[in-house]
């Protein structure tokens, strides 16, 4: 086994990523522990990796464990992106401290946008997501994993999307998926186990390219699309404004009669940008 330690410049406030992870059952975690087991796919193989917060708020420090030494480069690269540890969130606040979301973000400083493990399951999520509340959503997506996917270490990894593509819809209908939902799902798949659907390609393209591309397919509207930029590409200025959380977050901070309208999004948002993936983020939390 190795050990790494890693300290990053503060403030990072791993405890709330904890608690924000630790509404998908599918995740390992152990919040008194803090630490949280990360499955990775490397060169066609499953590993599973440890995080374990060390430090504070302030001076965040990590240990970072796993067993092959072979793939440590590896892992350590994928870690850093996912738990997004090149980026400082001093730049955030200050930025949000001037905006008429200072108060959320004075009461949430530190929480970081953290990344799904890898783009296939983050698409996969977004679509079993879409138009429904989070607790049966999450449900939905654990039924998923624990049905399809595998365990390494105790530790879930989503199914491979060739293993998907081979499904009968009535296999996820029986999950309580809505066949329209089961369509989505597996039909996605296939053009991602196909080559039709290239995800590693993504990266490469702006965010409005990446939303043409993927609204190509059935069942992947723009929601979907942003969330996948957002969770699983990580790209800072993204405002899903469809996102009914959102609606509820902007219309509880400003004491609304009512959810705002796309344009009254547009007119609060403004001072927002080039940081509205954060402004989310914060938003989602000001209402978990």
């Amino acid at each position: 086994m190795w050990v790494e330690t890693v300290s990053l410049e503060g403030p990072y406030h791993f405890d709330h990523v904890l608690d924000r992870l630790s509404m998908d059952p599918v995740i390992s975690l152990d919040i008194v522990e803090r630490s949280v087991k990360v499955p990775l796919v490397i060169n066609h193989n499953p590993y599973v990796f440890t995080i374990k917060a060390i430090g504070t708020i302030e001076e965040p420090r990590f240990e970072i464990s796993g067993h092959d030494e072979k793939i440590r480069i590896r892992a350590l690269t994928e870690i850093n992106r996912i738990f997004q540890w090149d980026f400082s969130l001093k730049t955030i606040i200050s930025h949000f401290l001037e905006t008429n979301l200072s108060q959320i973000f004075s009461m949430h400083a530190g929480t970081p946008l953290v990344l799904e493990f890898d783009l296939y399951s983050c698409l996969m999520k977004s679509i079993i997501h879409q138009q429904l509340n989070l607790k049966f959503a999450h449900t939905l997506t654990n039924r998923f994993v624990t049905s399809f996917g595998y365990q390494v270490d105790d530790v879930w990894f989503y199914p491979l999307p060739e293993e998907i593509a081979q499904l009968d819809y009535e296999q996820l209908t029986n999950l309580q998926f809505s066949k329209r939902k089961a369509e989505y799902v597996i039909d996605t798949s296939r053009l991602v186990a196909n080559g039709t659907l290239n995800l590693k390609k993504l990266d490469m393209l702006s965010d409005d390219e990446v939303v043409k591309e993927l609204v190509k397919v059935r069942g992947i509207g723009p929601w979907t699309a942003q969330s996948l930029l957002l969770s699983g590409l990580g790209h800072p200025n993204l405002f899903p404004k469809a996102d009914i959380g959102i609606q509820k977050a902007i219309q509880k901070h400003f004491k609304l009669e009512k959810k705002p309208t796309s344009e009254e999004m547009d007119i609060y948002s403004e001072k927002w940008t080039p940081y509205l993936s954060y402004a989310t983020l914060y938003l989602w939390r000001s209402i978990e």
